[in-house]
């Protein structure tokens, strides 16, 4: 696992903060909840930076309880889209964009 991203979540609930990778340094990112919003599967925020949309998230639940967003960034730049989770820190102030490579399965 590494932490890709610092994020600081708004009264609004929206989340501004940074992204940074050997490839990728984006700079006031913006993780927005998504008002048009329909279906059980559809995104609950948006991720952009600036007026680009890079990616979605879903709010998700831990086995613990703990509430998260889990994250899948695209862009024609990369080769594949990253996957990663929004958690928040342990100060209750910040929250953490945690990457970790998907496992792979027999076969693939």
């Amino acid at each position: 696992m590494a932490t890709i991203g610092n994020f600081q979540q708004s009264s609004d609930g929206e989340f501004t903060g940074e992204i940074v990778t050997l490839s990728l340094q984006a700079k006031k990112v913006r993780i927005v909840p998504d008002t048009r919003a329909s279906g059980e599967n559809a995104p609950s925020h948006r991720v952009y930076v600036g007026r680009i949309e890079i990616g979605a998230a879903w709010s998700k639940q831990s086995n613990e309880g703990r509430k998260y967003l889990a994250l899948k960034l695209d862009d024609p730049s990369f080769t594949a889209p990253i996957y990663a989770n929004l958690v928040e820190d342990e100060d209750g102030q910040n929250c953490s964009l945690i990457w970790s490579r998907p496992n792979r399965r027999n076969g693939d």
